[in-house]
């Protein structure tokens, strides 16, 4: 097994695994459980962009990518968080 078989490996692993969060994003049962979804997503996306990458060899580009992602992602959650702080934590 070479490293690219590998990586389409590992990329299409994670694929079925971002599936997973979704069902608790649906689901809930509670708001901070789909903000927790969330991240998750956001974070195994982070790790798939970064796999398909390497597999095609342009992980300058990908990289970029990957950084406003993160970002995107983080701000998004500490968003969120301080509007349900300042709300009162109720759903």
């Amino acid at each position: 097994m070479n490293l690219e078989t590998f990586l389409h490996f590992i990329a299409l692993v994670l694929a079925l695994a971002l599936l997973l969060p979704f069902f608790r994003v649906y689901k809930g049962p509670t708001l901070f459980d789909r903000m927790a979804g969330l991240s998750v997503i956001g974070s195994k996306t982070i790790v798939l962009l970064a796999i398909v990458g390497v597999v095609y060899g342009r992980l300058d580009m990908f990289v970029d990518i990957v950084i406003a992602y993160s970002l995107l992602n983080f701000v998004g959650t500490v968003a969120v968080a301080r509007y349900l702080e300042a709300r009162g934590g109720k759903h």
